[in-house]
């Protein structure tokens, strides 16, 4: 193992919370004289909004809070300090370019108000973006408005609802494999449809012949995450569309896992209908943490007159927005989405183009299958495959000695790594789901193998070691049920000292 991801020294300052630091009369600014005459805030503001007093505000210098946050910044554990394995939700690097094209004033400053004939950039790049998803999908068009993976979902699904009912039937059901995001029964089940659950082969894949024997002329759709949640390519996925247009359903595929595909192969050409992608992840900027996103979906033509309103189109050597769309689903998000992830994955595609693309999507995949394999007989997999963006390994083998997959992710935080996804998908039991993405280098991905080896012998001659872990990060191992159930969210004043002070 590398010396640079065991080495543990170094200077990290506790720090209490910044009202803790405050000092009575403390201030981190100063401010000129004023040369207007001074109003009253009553003068100006209705008094009912107005408050007497901020109780509690913390009162510190400038250099207090610099210190304060910086200190608290060298606490977290981030793509920029080390590899982030998270699995299902791709945590790759984001270049650097991506950031400062989204941050050239003309994007960055743009109003949403601001009149076409002045935003001819920016709608530009929304038109050949979105031709971008369509042609990288093998779909007809591409809608940007949703604000993330879910939201994309949500609007998929109320494109194939809005398609049936233009043929005079909703319909009631929507199948969803047990391989699938979480996300997915929910996205069903606001659109009023009953979620029918539909149970994965012996290789990890949906069945056409699993997926006859549940579609009828009540089912609206099948949702399929491909690759799956075990990151398995849905093998059977062309018969499966045949089965279910047979009966006049749609497919929809949930496109979070596209890293693996993008180049390689059109969701399209194998019957998906309706496919949406998560920029943030599969193109540009890390997503976790609650950070913005972006969902766009992809279509076939015979769902485009349902597509969100606007709709950017070009018009001679002019782009416009166009609201004239009777049979729009309506708008999904304010204004036209978030703009500065489109411009983040706009400069990734641009940046690499086709072929650096396919390359990306390659070593993802190349990535996953060495992790795979080097890991293989350490740890129990479940489903022996070829995986594309992900592999996901069960604590089979570890629990003999009563070690779990908690203490495995727990012990991997000592060896300077993030821990991946666990217990999830929820057909593995005791899963680990590890996604190394195409960011990481060979002698990368060779110290995580290393880490999760000395883990596998840890747990062979030392299991109370792993039951304790992590020992070397700041926090140690939390009581997590307290910590879910009597959470500490609120800070509250200290009371006031006894008359006469005390001991203390």
């Amino acid at each position: 193992m590398s010396e640079y991801t065991v080495g543990t020294r170094g200077l990290v300052f506790n720090e209490p919370l910044i009202f803790d630091r405050s000092v009575p009369g403390r201030v981190a600014y100063s401010l000129p004289q004023s040369d207007v005459p001074e109003e009253k805030a009553e003068r100006l503001i209705p008094r009912k909004f107005l408050r007497k007093e901020i109780p509690g505000f913390p009162e510190v210098s400038e250099m207090d809070v610099v210190r304060h946050f910086t200190r608290l910044s060298q606490w977290n554990y981030g793509i920029d300090l080390g590899m982030y394995p998270l699995g299902s939700c791709t945590m790759k690097y984001n270049p650097r370019v991506n950031e400062d094209a989204a941050r050239l004033p003309g994007f960055a400053r743009a109003h949403p108000f601001q009149p076409e004939e002045l935003s001819q950039g920016a709608l530009q790049l929304m038109h050949e973006l979105a031709a971008y998803l369509a042609e990288i999908a093998g779909m007809d068009a591409a809608s940007l408005q949703p604000a993330a993976g879910a939201h994309g979902e949500l609007t998929g699904m109320l494109l194939i609802r809005a398609y049936h009912v233009s043929k005079g039937n909703p319909r009631k059901k929507v199948l969803v494999p047990d391989s699938a995001h979480g996300t997915n029964p929910a996205s069903s089940a606001i659109c009023g449809y009953q979620v029918i659950p539909v149970k994965t082969g012996p290789r990890g894949s949906v069945e056409p012949q699993v997926v006859a024997d549940v579609m009828d002329a009540d089912v609206a759709a099948i949702m399929v995450t491909n690759p799956n949640t075990l990151g398995l390519f849905e093998e059977n996925i062309v018969e499966v569309c045949q089965v279910v247009h047979a009966k006049g359903g749609q497919v929809y595929c949930d496109g979070a896992n596209m890293n693996p595909m993008v180049g390689i192969a059109k969701m399209g050409a194998m019957g998906i209908d309706v496919l949406q992608y998560n920029l943030h992840k599969t193109f540009s900027t890390p997503h976790g943490g609650g950070g913005p996103g972006s969902g766009p979906v992809a279509l076939k033509a015979h769902l485009a007159p349902f597509m969100p309103v606007p709709v950017v189109v070009k018009r001679g050597a002019r782009y416009a927005l166009d609201y004239g769309r009777p049979h729009s689903i309506g708008k999904v998000r304010a204004f036209y989405g978030n703009f500065g992830m489109m411009v983040r994955a706009y400069a990734y595609i641009r940046t690499l183009g086709p072929d650096g693309l396919r390359r990306m999507a390659q070593t993802a995949v190349i990535n996953a299958n060495y992790l795979m394999n080097q890991l293989k007989g350490v740890y129990d997999l479940p489903y022996d495959r070829a995986c594309k963006h992900e592999c996901v390994f069960s604590d089979a083998l570890q629990a003999k000695k009563d070690v779990h997959t908690l203490d495995i992710a727990k012990r991997l935080m000592d060896y300077g790594f993030h821990p991946p996804t666990i217990y999830f998908p929820l057909i593995v039991k005791g899963a680990l789901m590890i996604e190394p993405t195409e960011s990481e280098s060979k002698e990368t991905l060779d110290q995580f193998i290393a880490a999760l080896r000395r883990i596998a012998a840890e747990a062979e001659e030392h299991p109370d070691l792993l039951h304790e872990a992590p020992v070397k990060p700041r926090v140690s191992r939390l009581n997590e049920v307290k910590a879910a159930r009597e959470p500490n969210l609120r800070w509250q004043p200290r009371p006031a000292p006894p008359p006469g002070g005390g001991a203390g």
